[in-house]
Formats: structure tokens, sequence, C-alpha cells
């Protein structure tokens, strides 16, 4: 195998500028929030729990709100190489933690695109997947981590290393009293003193990139801002707990015996993994993990307000295009699971905001779209040069400008294995697994999917239907690289070598 990347240098030499393009000074800048974890659940979207965000609310009210947005890929890696690539998964083989700019290296990223076309490019916290070595440094006028050690470790994120405040004593939720969490901060909730917020990984980055909103920039500018919140741990200062009346907070619907119509496999999977639901209900604990996740919901809003006011106040207001996405949703005990890697609607449906030139005022669309539609929305209405690879989803420029005029369509949301995925549109979800066992779900009637469709034959001809929106190809998963092996640290910059041996 060949040595990739031996230099993750910002060089654009092979993403050149193009004659064709035009004008810098015409273009749009860019605001790209990006949360991790989020669901639906924002004040907006209208949902049961809801959260307190009323700086995405105001967002969504003076742009447009899609409440059947769906994410490309069902985990942090996937989804997020998907946005930036606009390819999926069984394209690229990144259907887990594969990355992207190893096993593809010409592949031309969104941000690289921007930067070919003129763009200052700035990027700031979880854009990419979060460990050491997934950041692609390629194309970043500057990336931004918070301490001198994350640049010479391979740039991990390291949301909460030692000097970040985290509720005392730890483990900190009930869930996890009298031992540590099973796997690192999983299903752990506290209150921060509201004085240590200046102090929390994510405030560090808003803090810079309003810095880049008060300085004069002589190009457009992309600037990308990545918060791990509300991604567990679920710790954030007390005054976002405070909002919320733990007693008074709505669960979601449950269904006792929601997972008696999957196929075997899933079904004993999520049997397994449901015995986290019904430990928190003995505990009588899950109003409190709900209430841990809302509250960094609410806290990751302040951060995105704080961005936004300060957009606002600057002579940057009038033209730039800001959007916020979530890579993913997450359950919380609906059909057994608490979490993400799913192919139901828990899962799949993530907040997408637009506001900006360009972008009607005050619309919530409920046509269905998919976050693979970045990348070719960002080519039409930035300007950018066409990438030589294939963009798999669909400019949604026209939508934005009509959104009345919008059609709905078939998406497709890729798997963590080859031929495993689902298709999903404004009425129906069908599911597809590797085995070829199936789910079908007309979201309607059943907006829970309490109620599996799939061995009625009534419904055969829809589910062949849907089947013609799936790949006819499904590429192999590239190979997962270890950070310990193959990850090489080289000062302040890194590379992967996947023909290194552990003693070289």
């Amino acid at each position: 195998m060949m040595d990739v990347l031996k230099s993750l240098s910002v060089s654009l030499l092979m993403f050149p500028l193009l004659a064709n393009v035009a004008s810098a000074a015409d273009k749009p800048n860019v605001l790209f929030l990006a949360v991790d974890d989020m669901n639906d659940w924002i004040g907006c979207l209208k949902t049961t729990p809801r959260a307190i965000t009323p700086n995405i609310d105001k967002l969504a009210s003076r742009g447009i709100s899609f409440s059947n947005a769906h994410t490309a890929g069902v985990y942090c890696a996937p989804s997020r190489a998907a946005i930036f690539t606009g390819q999926f998964a069984s394209t690229t083989g990144c259907y887990r933690n594969q990355i992207y700019f190893v096993n593809h290296p010409k592949l031309q990223p969104l941000h690289c695109s921007m930067h070919g076309a003129g763009y200052a490019t700035f990027g700031a916290g979880k854009l990419f997947h979060h460990p050491a070595g997934q950041i692609d440094m390629r194309g970043w006028t500057e990336f931004f981590v918070r301490r001198q050690q994350q640049r010479e470790t391979g740039w991990p994120m390291d949301s909460w290393s030692e000097e970040t405040p985290i509720p005392q004593p730890y483990p900190n939720s009930i869930y996890n009293r009298g031992g540590q969490p099973a796997n690192g901060f999983f299903l752990e909730w506290g209150k921060v003193p509201n004085d240590k917020e200046v102090e929390m990984a994510d405030t560090l980055r808003t803090e810079w990139a309003i810095s880049k909103l008060k300085v004069n920039h002589d190009a457009p500018f992309f600037l990308a801002l990545g918060l791990y919140t509300p991604h567990f741990p679920n710790y954030c200062p007390k005054k976002y707990f405070d909002l919320y009346d733990r007693d008074k907070i709505e669960l979601p619907p449950y269904k006792a015996d929601d997972l008696d119509d999957l196929p075997e496999k899933i079904r004993t999977m999520k049997f397994h993994r449901s015995k986290i639901h019904q430990k928190l209900e003995r505990l009588d604990a899950v109003k409190d993990a709900i209430h841990g996740y809302l509250a960094c919901m609410s806290y990751a809003d302040a951060m995105i307000g704080r961005v936004l006011d300060t957009l606002a106040a600057g002579p940057y207001a009038d033209n730039t295009i800001v959007v916020l996405w979530s890579d993913h949703g997450y359950h919380h005990g609906e059909k057994g699971d608490w979490g993400k890697h799913t192919l139901w609607e828990r899962t799949s449906n993530v907040p997408f905001v637009w506001a900006g030139p360009g972008i009607a005022r005050g619309k919530a669309v409920d046509t269905t779209v998919s976050l693979i539609d970045l990348y070719p929305t960002f080519v039409e209405m930035c300007g950018l040069p066409k990438p030589d690879h294939a963009l798999e989803g669909r400019s949604l420029a026209g939508t934005l400008k009509n959104p009345d005029q919008a059609t709905d369509r078939d998406v497709y949301l890729p798997f963590m294995v080859p031929g495993a995925y689902a298709i999903i549109n404004r009425n129906w979800r069908y599911i597809h697994y590797a085995d070829n066992t199936e789910e079908l779900y007309d979201v309607q009637a059943d907006p829970n999917e309490w109620t599996n469709l799939a061995g009625n034959p009534k419904f055969d001809a829809t589910k062949i239907r849907l089947r013609k929106s799936a790949p006819k190809t499904f590429a192999e998963p590239g190979p997962l690289l270890n950070r310990r092996r193959h990850l090489v640290l080289d000062g302040e910059s890194f590379h992967w070598d996947a023909d290194r041996k552990p003693t070289d």
C-alpha cells in the first residue's frame, strides 16, 4: 500500500484557481455552523420534548428550516466525510471510521473548493471526527485548536481534556455512579459552575470564531465552527439546566413492544441495547438524562447566538450565508436505543437551517433533503468550481430561493456495511439490511415508526419502487487505520502511513 499524505500542509497546488470562477468580491461569505448529535428537538420544529433554542429559532425565522432533513451517515466520521466530499459511504467506502482523505486523497473536499475559489477558510472545533489524525488539514487559511499539545499529537479535539471543567465528583450522573462509564463519558450529565463557562472547549472555539467576524477580510470567507455539544458527556453550565423544570420535561413516546416486528438480527441487537433504557427506568433517571441533553442543546444554542449576534452587528451581516446542521440525530429510548447508529428517524432527522442572501425568509419546508446536498448547494450559490469527482447530492439553491416550489424526493442513507441502507421521503421510510431483511414505515400515519409494514404483500410495489433509489453497487469498506501504528507525528503536522510497522 502507498504511503499516503506525506504532508498535510495548506498547499492547494492540486486545486488551482479556474479562470471562469466569478470575481471573489462578488461572492457571499459563508458561516458554517455544525453541532454534534443534536436531534430535531429544536424549538422551531415544535417537537416533543422541545429544547429552549431561541437563537436557532431566530435564525430559522429569518431563513428556512427544513423539518425533513436527514443525515448522510449514521456515525460521526461517515456523516462528515459525506458532507465534505459530497459522496456517500457506498462510493467512498467510509462506512465507519475510515478517513476519506487517506483512502481517497484526490477527492477535493468542500473547504478546498472554497479556498480554490478565492475564499479565506477558517475552521475550528468538530468539523471532522474528533480523534487525532482526523482533520483534513489541506485548504485551511487557519484552523484553531486550543492547546499546543493538540498540535503536537495529531490535532485531536480533546474537548474534555484535563484543563476543561467537569462536574465533581466524576462520574457525576446516577447512571454511572460507583464506577467508570463503560464508554468514556457515555450517559454522563452534570452541572458545571457558571463562572467556568469561559473555560469550556466549545466556548473557546466560539470566541475564536467571533474574533474572525470582528476583523476586516480582503477576500470572502468560509468560517466553519464545529461545536462538540450536545455530544456526551452532557456537561454544561448550571444556568442551562436551570432553564428546565426536570419534573415537567415531556418524555418522547415509547412503545413497550416496539421491537417485536423487527427483523431478528436488528431485534436482538436492540433488545440488548434496550437494557440501557431499562436501567435508567429502574433508577428513575430517564428525565434526568434528557434534562442533561436539553441543557446542552441550550448551551450550544447560546454559543450559536453569540456568533450570530456578532455577525449581525458587523459589516458582513448582509452578505453572509449561514447554515446550521447536525451530523445526525439521537435516540433517547425510542425503539429501545440510546444513541445513534440506526436507520430510523431519531438518528436520521437533523436540524438544518439556512439564512442569508438568496434565501427566503421565515419559511418551514417539509420536503425531504439530505446533508449530502450541502456541497452542491455551495457550488451553485458561491460560484465554486465543480470538483473533478461527482457530487451525489442536489443543489438546494432553488428551494432556498423559492421554497413554495420545492418538490419531494427520495433521499438515501447508507448504514455501517455495504448493502444496508434507508430510503426516505415525506411519506415512507424503507430500510434494507445487508442480509436482505427489511422494514417499511408509513411515516405520515405512523411517525413513531411503530408498525413495520415490510411483511405485508400490499406494500410490495412500494418497496420495489423505493429500492430503485438505492445504489446499484456498494464500495467495499476502506481500510481502518490504527492511530498508534499508522499515525506519524511530525512536529505540528502529521500524516498517515498505511504501510508503517510498529517498529518503524
